[in-house]
């Protein structure tokens, strides 16, 4: 039994969430997602909680329960606060620049790097070496940030490139006389 799928999700003050069969529509004060919650699955609206059932007792039904009720809370918290990433910049020379829809980067290479920032999120250069990506839909923001992260990935001797501010990176000790 998928001890995620038994928690509902809480739908908090200001947002309002739609629900018309298995269509899941909610909108707040960064923005509307849609969902589709597959059709293993049941959605109840009960007061301002979103209850999830799976409809018969196959395993199929018993794994899609717990991911369309994590699903439904992403789109929920991405409505109403959003979600953050935050990426460090580390080696002599690498920084980064914002602009409204680029990211300029320079990371050692011969050229700049230049990110086309999607619609729906937003990136800051709160330092030259601190990048901060912030949206409302979970999925485009880890993907966006692992997109950036694969330009310079951080390798293990020096830690230079691009990771992430929660990561830790594994040193390794250098070539010994």
């Amino acid at each position: 039994m998928s001890r995620v799928g038994k928690n509902p999700v809480l739908v908090p003050a200001g947002v309002t969430v739609d629900l018309k069969g298995q269509h899941l529509k909610a909108k707040g004060k960064r923005g509307e997602l849609e969902l589709m919650v597959h059709d293993d699955v049941s959605v109840v609206r009960d007061g301002d909680k979103l209850v999830f059932k799976p409809r018969t007792d196959s395993r199929r039904a018993r794994t899609q329960w717990g991911t369309a009720r994590n699903l439904a809370s992403n789109l929920v918290k991405g409505v109403s606060d959003g979600f953050t990433i935050n990426l460090e910049i580390n080696g002599v020379g690498y920084r980064a620049q914002a602009d409204a829809k680029m990211l300029k980067l320079q990371l050692g290479y011969s050229h700049d790097v230049e990110v086309a920032i999607p619609a729906g999120i937003q990136i800051k250069a709160v330092k030259p070496t601190e990048v901060e990506i912030t949206g409302s839909d979970r999925q485009k923001v880890g993907q966006l940030a692992a997109e950036i992260r694969s330009l310079r990935p951080p390798e293990p001797y020096k830690g230079k490139g691009i990771k992430y501010s929660t990561e830790k990176i594994r040193r390794k000790e250098g070539k010994k006389k």
